[in-house]
């Protein structure tokens, strides 16, 4: 039994693989500070409600883009898994060469989200990850991960606009009726979210140009449902392409092992 730990920047996915398929999934806010006791009593609480245990892991991956919190992770799988836990970027190894000038700074969740997609998806890649921040990734044909871009996220996108113009509330993220807003609720509405539609249409044409080769798109994260039928750009909506990604390494290491 696996227990697959995503740590991004807003949410923390905590997934359960039983050798066969994902059993569980569940989500929590993302805090530095939580300890590994702390997320013991809340992880213990939801597994038990899955008729699980702490005890029935026999292996732990962890990936995080919050280096401060990856302490108390491993001492989470070390106390109460009683595994000694694989950490995305400490001696891993990917199975894909990492092709920019500073391999080190690439971010966990975009390697991890390279391994799942070349594990699934033929051919040359853009994987597009929408999250506290939008990134767009690009896998060559044989799953290298050649660099991108990062974007703010569409929630903080949202946040920063109502944090700073004192007379626009803070609203839903949704798809409008209308391109036009008759209201502002519905204006700043339009403006997210078409507005990030243009962002990646655009980015996606721009790519593709600079490229020049066929590139399938592939989208995953938190947000990406909300663009699901309004873009003919992205050719693939998959929210546990993360996860998928984790558990390749997951068996590459330990077969290595």
């Amino acid at each position: 039994m696996l227990l697959a730990i995503e740590q991004g920047n807003t949410n923390t996915l905590f997934a359960v693989h039983d050798g066969e398929r994902w059993m569980a999934q569940w989500r929590a806010g993302t805090d530095s500070t939580r300890t590994a006791d702390e997320y013991a009593v809340w992880l213990s609480q939801l597994l038990g409600m899955a008729g699980l245990a702490l005890g029935a892991f026999d292996g732990c991956i962890i990936s995080s883009v919050v280096p401060q919190s990856i302490f108390n992770l491993r001492n989470l799988a070390r106390r109460y898994l009683h595994v000694e836990p694989l950490v995305i970027g400490e001696n891993v190894d990917l199975g894909i060469a990492v092709r920019i000038d500073k391999p080190s700074e690439a971010g966990a969740d975009r390697l991890v989200n390279a391994v799942g997609a070349h594990a699934i998806y033929p051919g040359a890649l853009i994987v597009i990850d929408s999250g506290t921040a939008t990134t767009f990734d690009i896998i060559s044909a044989d799953g290298g991960f050649e660099g991108g871009v990062i974007a703010p996220g569409i929630n903080l996108s949202m946040e920063a606009l109502h944090s700073a113009a004192a007379k626009l509330p803070r609203v839903a993220i949704q798809k409008p009726q209308r391109v036009v807003g008759t209201d502002t609720v519905g204006a700043m509405q339009s403006g997210v979210f078409w507005g990030y539609i243009g962002l990646i249409e655009g980015l996606i044409s721009r790519i593709k140009a600079e490229r020049s080769e066929k590139l399938t798109v592939v989208a995953t994260g938190g947000v990406a449902s909300l663009f699901h039928g309004a873009t003919l750009s992205i050719d693939h909506f998959d929210p546990d392409l993360t996860i998928r990604g984790m558990l390749e390494i997951w068996r590459r290491n330990a077969k290595k092992a």
